[in-house]
């Protein structure tokens, strides 16, 4: 049986290159980077040179990079710090951010009583601008804003250099949860001044566990993880030295290639949109249009509701991603969706395919035929 994987923004299949030289580094390179003998020094030394290779891709130093177990331990790490050591009393966020920050931000306000604004969102999930600029003039408390570069649902792209010129503006710190896009959009951090980013290996063909969190330098960091005083006193547990060199390796290619790899990506994803358009006359995307969304993910709304849809597709070898959460096994919907869906359209079915430089034409002509054999069309 054929069998295609379009769910990319789940994770994506390690690249042969980042295998080898992870394999290479768990066969020499066994060290504990805190060991001060010839083997942990080694270790180090790796640690470093990776630290200060990623750093490049970014336009900021190497000691700005704090390696994490991923995304998620990132976006705690930058929130917790600056609640707990910044003075933050009040964090604006949306209602269609990643859990890794919905459900931080509600903890801390919870816990240390802080202030949390949602800012408004459009009808094709956009974040309102206008909305962001006057919770951030009702008050002069200190202020962490936290919006997402790429939406993993949708795939939406939050106007970055707007946000970002408006936290300047009201003197508010800015923190991008920017896993969807690390890999897949250049970001100079010296052009855009964001505060913090996240970013997690698995996302660009890296290892699975590991990834890292940026703090514009001068912002001290106090652990969330106490025990040890690896990087740099940030984040106590011994690095995972074979997987930082291979989201190492990973983000190198991944940035080698960027501009043949999104090409070929924009492609697939646009003729797909062509091919579904034509088997069905009123079928609908979540987001906003083709230019205001990454190029990797497609949130694709039937017309009718189809809660065997993912299951009969996964039957058929396709592996992808409900956009409603009825089809991936919760009974509470999709929060994304449910911020900016009427309640006729959410509860239609919809479906996130996402791609990756190693889905083919082939594949989504299967994907296809798999659709238009599972609803009858």
């Amino acid at each position: 049986m054929n069998s295609v994987y379009l769910d990319n923004a789940a994770t994506t299949p390690m690249l042969p290159e980042v295998i080898d030289v992870m394999q290479q580094s768990m066969q020499t390179n066994f060290g504990n980077p805190s060991s001060t003998h010839q083997y942990g020094r080694k270790a180090k030394a790796a640690i470093e040179t990776a630290r200060k290779n990623i750093a490049k891709y970014f336009n900021v130093t190497a000691s700005e990079i704090i390696f994490t177990a991923g995304g998620t331990e990132a976006d705690n790490l930058i929130l917790y710090n600056a609640v707990l050591n910044l003075g933050v009393k009040r964090i604006i966020t949306s209602q269609i951010e990643h859990h890794a920050v919905l459900n931080t931000v509600k903890f801390l306000e919870k816990t240390y009583n802080i202030q949390v604004d949602y800012v408004g969102v459009g009808r094709n999930g956009a974040i309102d601008l206008n909305s962001l600029e006057v919770l951030l003039g009702k008050t002069e408390e200190k202020t962490l804003v936290s919006l997402m570069y790429v939406n993993n649902e949708i795939g939406n792209l939050l106007p970055i250099e707007e946000v970002s010129s408006l936290c300047q503006q009201y003197k508010a710190y800015f923190h991008s949860d920017t896993v969807q896009a690390i890999g897949h959009y250049t970001i100079d951090l010296q052009k855009i001044p964001i505060d913090f980013i996240a970013a997690s290996a698995h996302k660009f063909h890296g290892p699975k566990g590991v990834g890292f969190a940026y703090f514009k330098k001068g912002i001290g960091i106090q652990p969330i993880l106490h025990g040890g005083e690896q990087e740099k006193g940030a984040r106590s547990s011994t690095e995972n030295v074979h997987s930082i060199i291979g989201m190492e390796k990973a983000l190198t290619i991944a940035y080698e290639d960027l501009e043949k790899d999104t090409a070929y990506i924009t492609d697939l994803k646009k003729y797909f949109v062509e091919k579904l358009r034509e088997l069905i006359v009123d079928i609908q995307f979540n987001g906003e249009s083709s230019e205001k969304t990454s190029y990797t993910i497609l949130n694709v709304r039937f017309p009718v509701e189809n809660k065997m849809l993912l299951f009969n597709l996964d039957l058929q070898g396709v592996a992808v991603s409900g956009g409603s959460a009825c089809q991936s096994g919760s009974n509470k919907g999709s929060h994304v969706l449910s911020a900016f869906l009427n309640k006729e359209d959410s509860e239609k079915t919809s479906v996130r395919f996402s791609f990756s430089k190693l889905n083919s034409k082939g594949e989504i002509d299967f994907t296809f035929q798999q659709l238009k054999k599972i609803l009858s069309l």
